[in-house]
């Protein structure tokens, strides 16, 4: 894999590399006990290794290759030249004092996706949140909290919304938002109007598709938590479903949850309004709550 086709994430950049070790070590009938003597280390070691929960040490990337039956230097010095870019610091990395550990994946995940697909219950999407209403949500709760340290958190979403943005490849977004959050002002009616046209004007980006959940859709399947759905273009990363509660955040990424959650959003997306009726919508709602 060319440097410029990996992931702008430490995380998923790891995932793959492990993912890669493990099928070459399967291949190899090597059993993880064998492999983490080889290392002087431990089965647990090679298990953190394959699931790209830990960083990698260059010597022993080399040797599992060895053992593994890799003897084209060439693909050793490229593999070792991966995990070398894996080991690096993340691009959220200067605003790593303002953010949890466990939001720190979510956001590595998220910078390698090539498409996200979330519902939102009461909130605009983090991806298409306006400055003023990015601050307004983030003041909220958060007392004892520098101002500084909310300034970080507010250039972090803002940085975040570049992966809609990038020259190559950029991610494309589907999100299904309940009508709810587009009545709720955070910031008041002002800075919920702005946020509101911002919105109606993402709809005309190529790649991100709004649809709202109307009140008298009634009941619908994604009645609960928002989540959202996480597909990349490495066939080495599995989907991935990222729920969010006020202390962490799951991950969930065996086929049974994400089947489920797939199947969700799937019956949401035909429940919503669709697209094409987005725009309509906003203004409606703008016309009605958020005039001037």
């Amino acid at each position: 894999m060319a440097k410029e086709e990996t992931p702008t994430g430490a995380t998923a950049l790891r995932m793959m590399i492990g993912g890669q070790l493990r099928r070459l070590r399967e291949a190899a009938d090597i059993t993880r006990k064998d492999a983490g003597f080889e290392i002087r280390g431990s089965e647990s070691k090679i298990s953190r290794m394959e699931l790209g929960r830990v960083s990698f040490r260059l010597r022993d990337i080399e040797d599992l290759l060895v053992m593994y039956g890799i003897t084209d230097q060439a693909e050793i010095e490229r593999m070792v030249n991966l995990c070398r870019e894996a080991n690096r610091p993340s691009w959220w990395h200067p605003y790593g004092e303002s953010l949890p550990d466990w939001f720190q994946t979510y956001l590595d995940l998220e910078s390698a996706a090539s498409t996200i697909r979330s519902y939102e219950v009461q909130l605009v999407p983090g991806l298409l949140q306006s400055r003023e209403y990015a601050r307004s949500l983030l003041m909220l709760g958060y007392g004892h909290t520098p101002l500084r340290e909310i300034d970080n958190r507010i250039e972090l979403r803002m940085a975040r919304q570049k992966v809609l943005d990038r020259e190559t490849d950029p991610a494309t977004l589907w999100t299904v938002i309940d009508e709810a959050a587009l009545h709720r002002p955070f910031g008041g009616y002002g800075v919920m109007r702005e946020q509101l046209l911002a919105l109606a004007e993402a709809c005309d980006r190529p790649n991100v598709r709004i649809q709202i959940v109307r009140f008298d859709s009634g009941a619908h399947s994604g009645a609960g938590a928002p989540f959202t759905w996480l597909r990349f273009a490495y066939p080495e990363l599995d989907d991935v479903i990222y729920m969010e509660h006020l202390t962490g955040g799951l991950y969930l990424d065996r086929d049974a949850d994400v089947d489920a959650y797939q199947a969700a959003m799937e019956h949401l997306c035909v429940q919503a309004a669709q697209p094409r009726d987005t725009q309509d919508i906003i203004h409606e709602i703008i016309r009605d709550h958020y005039s001037q």
